[in-house]
């Protein structure tokens, strides 16, 4: 049973907010963030906290992807607990996303968003995907399996037998 005293359930608000992603609306996005306590936890990237700053981080993304597109797989709600599983389609041929600059390729993401509802307001939404596959679809790490990647894998191992002498034994 959701704790929810407006009309609205945990379900509709949290996909008020998907359906902003869908939309690229900045607004519809944060409009059901609480607006004293709302964090949007991006995992692989880092927590958001603040209306202000989640619109912002949505638009570096939609700048950086401008044909980003969302698309709702599952939703299951429980009481005051809503998981949207989605996948996104989009070019990196935009502005820079957290750093990076654009490099034209194309990504597809899959994830899910874990939404905390409380009293018709989201005070956390935490955001799962896979940020390795992700860096490797936009070239930044390289492909699975391929021989850089083992070589880095090889490279990655050796330094940590090498260092392992010289760590501190607790």
């Amino acid at each position: 049973m959701t704790t929810t005293t407006d009309p609205t359930s945990a379900k509709e608000v949290a996909l008020a907010s998907v359906q902003g992603a869908i939309e690229h609306d900045l607004e519809r996005i944060v409009s059901r963030g609480h607006p004293d306590d709302y964090i949007d936890d991006f995992v692989a990237v880092g927590e958001f906290s603040g209306r202000d700053a989640v619109r912002e981080f949505f638009a570096e993304l939609f700048a950086a992807f401008p044909d980003f597109e969302l698309t709702v797989e599952r939703v299951v709600a429980e009481g005051d607990a809503v998981v949207v599983r989605w996948h996104a389609d989009a070019t990196f041929s935009g502005g820079r996303f957290q750093g990076i600059e654009p490099t034209g390729r194309r990504v597809r993401i899959r994830g899910c968003d874990f939404f905390e509802v409380e009293d018709g307001w989201i005070r956390r939404n935490t955001i799962f995907y896979d940020g390795a596959s992700f860096a490797r679809q936009i070239g930044m790490l390289p492909a699975k399996d391929s021989f850089a990647d083992r070589a880095m894998l090889r490279l990655f191992n050796a330094k940590v037998r090498l260092a392992r002498p010289f760590r501190r034994q607790t």
